[in-house]
């Protein structure tokens, strides 16, 4: 049994008619993880279970899309993975809300940051599958586009640190 995080992408997941965190959480047990639970209404779902990251995957985009009637992108790390995402962490010293992990499916191409757009003073860096970004004066602020986040979803280095403390956590209890 592994403890596992999930990020949701492009998925209203506050108001009514959308997906709200309680129905996340119901259709993540009713396709068999164990000891779920979500975290802030933004699509963050910490786990356990036997299968594997792909499984788990196509099981909670199947129960997504089955919820709201669209596909819905997910991205699966392990408990060990995103302890790594926290620690790959280049701006350790700014500001958490303000630097950010946008996770990807794949590793980046080696030359991903060059298609940068729009590009001020933010500062990048590849991961392992992920693209830090630190955004100077914040998110809202800036019109950086990269072709790789087409794909991606992005958290907070704040989130990050939960998520990770979260899952290391449930990894603890369930290899107890």
């Amino acid at each position: 049994m592994k403890s596992y995080v999930a990020l949701l992408r492009a998925v209203n997941v506050m108001g009514s008619g959308k997906l709200p965190m309680t129905a996340l959480k119901a259709m993540c047990e009713a396709s068999g993880l164990e000891s779920v639970q979500t975290y802030i209404a933004s699509g963050n779902v910490v786990f356990a279970s036997r299968k594997s990251e792909r499984e788990v995957k196509g099981a909670i985009e199947a129960a997504v899309c089955g919820y709201t009637g669209k596909p819905a992108g997910v991205l699966v790390r392990t408990a060990a993975e995103m302890a790594a995402v926290l620690a790959g962490n280049p701006f350790k010293e700014m500001p958490g809300n303000r630097a950010l992990a946008c996770f990807l499916e794949d590793a980046p191409l080696a030359n991903a940051l060059e298609a940068a757009a729009n590009h001020t003073n933010e500062l990048m860096q590849l991961g392992r599958r992920e693209i830090y970004v630190y955004y100077p004066n914040g998110v809202g602020q800036s019109r950086l586009k990269l072709p790789a986040f087409k794909t991606a979803t992005a958290r907070n280095m704040n989130t990050v640190a939960k998520l990770a403390e979260l899952a290391a956590d449930l990894d603890r209890r369930i290899k107890g």
